[in-house]
């Protein structure tokens, strides 16, 4: 059966060792660098195409003897170096620069920042529930002091419950927006108002 597979241009490895005057190691040497490839058969054997294995093996021995031995495979490496060259010049370039822009005072460390929005949001908690106090107190005069405080009481909740929305959604990586298209009625209708 050999002989049959040889006969339809397929030669075993043994048969390219004793053609090419080579090892059975090196023959594998020359499979793993590109050099020469072995196919599978109809049948489900690994053999080598006869004609182009012994054409590119030829083109690999001409090619090392005029000095262009591994040509297209060294241009490609070389050019893989010089894009990774390049990406280290510039990633060096950015630290650089960046270095001197922090030795120039122009970022501020990141404890600073957490500090600064740690601050902020402290100020703007005590703000935001201040507010139901406030129009309470500016409600006083016109409303019953009975539904003020309900007002107030309500306006408080609806306030602690944004700033835990906000708290929620600052955590989490994707949050929705909410509709803010209609605002949310607060407190109860005025009694002379038409439904």
């Amino acid at each position: 059966m050999a002989d049959e597979q040889e006969s339809k241009g397929y030669a075993s490895k043994d048969t390219i060792c004793r053609l090419f005057g080579l090892s059975g190691r090196r023959i594998e040497q020359l499979v793993a660098d590109g050099i020469i490839d072995r196919v599978k058969t109809k049948s489900g054997e690994v053999r080598f195409e006869l004609a182009p294995t012994i054409q590119k093996y030829v083109k690999y021995l001409s090619d090392k003897a005029y000095g262009r031995e591994r040509s297209d495979k060294e241009a490609e490496l070389k050019e893989q170096k010089l894009r990774a060259d390049v990406a280290l010049k510039e990633s060096q370039g950015e630290l650089h620069r960046l270095r001197t822009e922090i030795a120039q005072g122009n970022y501020i460390s990141v404890e600073e920042v957490k500090a600064d929005y740690s601050r902020f949001f402290i100020v703007f908690k005590n703000f935001a529930l201040s507010i139901p106090g406030k129009m309470a107190g500016r409600l006083s005069g016109f409303v019953d002091p009975v539904e003020v405080r309900e007002i107030e009481n309500e306006l408080q909740k609806e306030v602690k419950k944004l700033l835990s929305d906000f708290v929620t959604r600052a955590t989490t990586e994707k949050a929705e927006p909410e509709d803010v298209t209609k605002p949310k009625k607060v407190g109860r209708p005025r009694k002379n108002a038409k439904k």
